[in-house]
């Protein structure tokens, strides 16, 4: 079963009333290519936005929210966050706000992008371990020189 995210919940609703992308932009006043970008998972959509998108597919308001921005759920103190996603959660606002880690490694602003959906894959019980993630994506990244062996 395909974990439900945002975009898997708007591409849902969206074709379930046979809209194409480019319709429902036109109905939210977004560009098409922004609505894919959602339905993807690349992108957050603002709170404005966030609005229109329930009102044009009648979607549950606070559901999308904690589905756009799962961090608000800890914030607003909802009981419905389960303790197997407070380490999680946890863990990454410990990391994400470490600057002595994240200079000390270079960690550029794309790669705190990527880092934090790993963060929404499965529960991170400890910052240190987005290093090692880091470094896997960094060392996976490396292209190959003619010969087949890794460049540095």
């Amino acid at each position: 079963m395909k974990k439900k995210t945002l975009g898997f919940a708007l591409k849902e609703a969206r074709t379930a009333l046979g809209l194409t992308q480019r319709g429902f932009a036109r109905e939210v006043g977004a560009k098409a290519s922004h609505i894919a970008y959602l339905e993807s998972d690349r992108r957050r959509p603002s709170l404005p936005l966030l609005s229109r998108i329930c009102a044009a597919l009648e979607l549950d308001r606070r559901a999308m929210l904690f589905l756009s921005y799962p961090e608000v759920k800890e914030l607003v103190g909802d009981s419905q966050v389960s303790d197997r996603e407070k380490p999680r959660i946890d863990a990454w606002q410990r990391f994400r706000t470490n600057r002595t880690l994240l200079k000390r490694h270079n960690v550029t602003r794309g790669e705190l992008e990527v880092l934090e959906r790993v963060s929404r894959l499965e529960p991170v019980s400890d910052p240190r371990h987005f290093i090692f993630v880091l470094y896997a994506i960094r060392q996976a990244a490396v292209p190959e020189d003619e010969s087949g062996v890794f460049s540095k």
